[in-house]
C-alpha cells in the first residue's frame, strides 16, 4: 500500500489540531460573553466597557451563536423554532454529533490521502471543506427550516382567524376559543396547535397578555405581530373583537394575492435570461452558421 511522506502526516495533522483548539477558543469566548450578558439583566454585575466595545462584543456574540449555539437552552430552541418539537429533547447531543462527525470525517479524509497519495495541499483543501460543512450545515438547515415554518404559518393564520371569529361570535372567551382551537387545529396545521397550546400553557403561568407577547417573539412575522395587538387590545378596552378578526383575516388574504401577484410579475423578467441563454443564442447561431461556413469554404 502506498504511504505518503511523514511531513504530510504531520502538516495534515497539525492543521486539524490547530483549526479545533481555534474553535474551542471561539466556543468558550460566546459562552463567556453570553454569561456576562445574563448576569448584567439580574444585576450581578455592572458592564466596565464603553459603549463602542459592548456593540462589538454583541456583534461577534452573534457571529458565534450562529457558528457554534453551544447553550443547550438556545439549541432547544433553534429545534422547536425549525418545527423539530420532539427534537428538543436531544438538544444536548447536538454538538457531541456534530464535532463527532468532524474527527470521524477528518479521520476518513486520513484514511483516503494515505490511499491515493494525496498531497499535504489536497489534505488541507479536503479537511478545511469538511471542517466548514460539519460546522455550518448543520446551523444553516435548522434556519432554514425555521424561516420555511415562519412563513407556512403567516400562510395559515387567517383561517385561525376565521375559526376563532366563529368562536368568539358563539360567546366563547379568547383564553376558551384558543384552547379549544389548539385541539382543533391539529389535523389542519400542526404547527399551529403547537403554537396555541404553548400559548395557552404560558398564560396559566404569567398571564394572557405575556403568553401573547412571546408567541410574537417566538414567530417574529407582520402577520403575527397583528393578531397579538388586536387580542391585546381587545382584552384592554373589552371591544367585540369577531368584526375586528373577520377583517384583519381579510386584509391578509389581500396581502397575500398581493405577494403572489408581485412573484408572478417579476417571473418574466426572471424568464428573460434563460430565454436569452438557451433559445435565442441558439438561433443566431444556427442563422448565421451556414453563412459562415460558405464563408470558410
Amino acid at each position: 500500500m502506498p504511504s505518503i511522506p511523514i511531513i504530510y502526516n504531520r502538516q495534515f495533522w497539525i492543521v486539524i489540531i490547530i483549526l479545533a483548539v481555534v474553535f474551542l477558543i471561539g466556543d468558550l469566548l460566546y459562552l463567556s460573553i453570553k454569561r456576562k450578558k445574563v448576569l448584567e439583566q439580574v444585576n450581578l454585575r455592572k458592564a466596565n466597557s464603553n459603549q463602542e466595545n459592548q456593540q462589538w462584543l454583541e456583534s461577534l456574540s452573534g457571529v458565534l451563536n450562529k457558528v457554534f449555539s453551544g447553550d443547550e437552552n438556545e439549541i432547544s430552541a433553534k429545534f422547536i423554532a425549525a418545527g423539530f418539537y420532539n427534537g428538543a429533547k436531544f438538544a444536548s447531543y447536538f454538538m457531541p454529533i456534530k464535532y463527532g462527525f468532524l474527527i470521524l470525517g477528518s479521520f476518513i479524509i486520513y484514511l483516503l490521502g494515505t490511499e491515493g497519495d494525496w498531497s499535504s495541499t489536497s489534505y488541507i483543501v479536503y479537511g478545511s471543506l469538511w471542517l466548514v460543512f460539519t460546522l455550518i450545515f448543520p446551523d444553516s438547515f435548522l434556519a432554514s427550516r425555521a424561516k420555511n415554518l415562519k412563513h407556512k404559518i403567516s400562510s395559515n393564520l387567517p383561517y385561525l382567524l376565521d375559526l376563532m371569529a366563529v368562536c368568539v361570535q358563539t360567546g366563547m372567551t379568547i383564553e376558551a376559543a384558543m384552547q379549544y382551537l389548539s385541539q382543533e387545529m391539529k389535523g389542519f396545521d400542526n404547527d399551529i396547535s403547537y403554537l396555541l397550546d404553548k400559548t395557552n400553557d404560558r398564560a396559566r403561568i404569567v398571564g394572557m397578555e405575556q403568553s401573547l407577547d412571546e408567541l410574537a417573539i417566538r414567530v417574529p412575522s407582520n402577520e403575527i405581530q397583528s393578531f397579538v395587538m388586536t387580542l391585546k387590545q381587545s382584552m384592554h378596552h373589552g371591544t367585540s373583537i369577531y368584526q375586528v378578526l373577520s377583517t384583519l383575516s381579510s386584509d391578509m388574504r389581500e396581502v397575500q394575492i398581493l405577494e403572489l401577484e408581485e412573484k408572478v410579475g417579476k417571473l418574466s423578467s426572471k424568464m428573460s435570461i434563460p430565454l436569452i441563454l438557451f433559445i435565442m443564442v441558439p438561433i443566431v447561431i444556427l442563422i448565421a452558421a451556414p453563412g459562415v461556413m460558405r464563408m470558410l469554404l
